[in-house]
């Protein structure tokens, strides 16, 4: 199913200097990434904070504001959510945050669900997804790219993003918070939850160590890797995009005590599930309280028949017992 989307295309190699604040490319680009990353791993409170919007505004059933870390790009800045009120929620939210590439309509079927099991839900399109792509881009290329600063921008701003969403749930009165990711939604949600202790309870949605794994060996991400392959290794891609992945918040994790669920695919050829177990052993190495599932199925078949019943119901029911 991976094979179906035939508007994936190459885009060159680019390190991206000016993402990272740089207006001149460094002496040397490896060292600068790695160090760059080491840094911002060590202060990613700061790295990951922003102030919250001045300016939310609820149109309907959609929440909009400004992005608290802004871009070239005025479309990718103006945040939209989708919001899912539940008279009977008694203070209970879940934040949603879904795949790559996801539409406008991705997820809101499980959020409308998530009501059913007494939840409000609000569903973030996260950085240059639906009505936040710029004008002739017709995939969320920019969020995951061969450019290594604008990977990491793009994963700051839909962490900071994901906050501020937090922010807005907090004024409505919601008072507990879940977070549910799916893909490159599930990594967000997991740093999100790891740096704000507002979220009770996450469901990650499909789970790896290192966003430079998946982007190097899934079968989705074919066309980036061929846009990073003459340029940099897998071994040194896991460095430059550490402080966008899960491993970098581990022990942050350990001081949370986040009560989590990891659901992962037996067939996953996007995000390989020796990915998934690393992750799963590294987390219970450590004591977090960790429940997992893993389907019968690949990455995209949990979308389908008769999986995403299953994925669901594990999703709302964790969510239920632990929220």
């Amino acid at each position: 199913m991976a094979a179906r989307d035939g508007d994936r295309r190459i885009h060159p190699f680019e390190w991206g200097f000016e993402w990272a604040g740089l207006p001149q490319p460094p002496p040397d680009p490896h060292a600068f990434f790695k160090e760059y990353n080491r840094l911002q791993v060590e202060h990613s409170d700061e790295f990951f904070s922003c102030p919250p919007p001045a300016d939310y505004r609820l149109e309907g059933q959609t929440l909009r504001f400004t992005s608290p870390l802004p871009t070239p790009y005025p479309e990718n800045n103006q945040v939209w959510a989708d919001y899912f009120p539940c008279p009977t929620s008694n203070g209970r939210a879940v934040l949603v945050l879904p795949q790559w590439n996801a539409d406008e309509s991705g997820h809101a079927a499980l959020c409308k669900l998530l009501n059913r099991f007494g939840f409000s839900a609000l569903r973030l399109n996260l950085a240059y997804h639906g009505p936040r792509r710029p004008a002739g881009i017709r995939r969320a290329d920019y969020h995951v790219s061969p450019n290594i600063g604008r990977t990491i921008h793009a994963g700051r701003q839909s962490v900071v993003d994901a906050r501020a969403c937090l922010d807005w749930l907090e004024q409505q009165g919601f008072h507990r918070i879940g977070i549910l990711g799916t893909s490159l939604g599930s990594c967000i949600a997991y740093i999100t939850a790891a740096h704000d202790p507002r979220v009770r309870a996450g469901v990650f949605n499909h789970v790896s160590m290192y966003f430079g794994d998946v982007v190097w060996t899934g079968l989705a991400t074919r066309h980036v890797r061929r846009g990073l392959e003459n340029a940099v290794t897998q071994d040194q891609l896991r460095d430059y995009w550490r402080v966008i992945s899960p491993a970098a918040y581990l022990d942050r994790m350990t001081n949370r005590r986040l009560l989590s669920l990891f659901i992962w695919a037996r067939y996953d050829t996007t995000f390989l599930p020796e990915f998934s177990r690393q992750l799963l052993a590294e987390s219970r190495k450590r004591g977090h309280p960790v429940e997992d599932v893993c389907l019968p199925c690949g990455h995209y078949t949990t979308g389908e028949f008769p999986f995403k019943y299953l994925d669901a119901f594990h999703m709302c029911r964790f969510l239920k017992r632990r929220l």
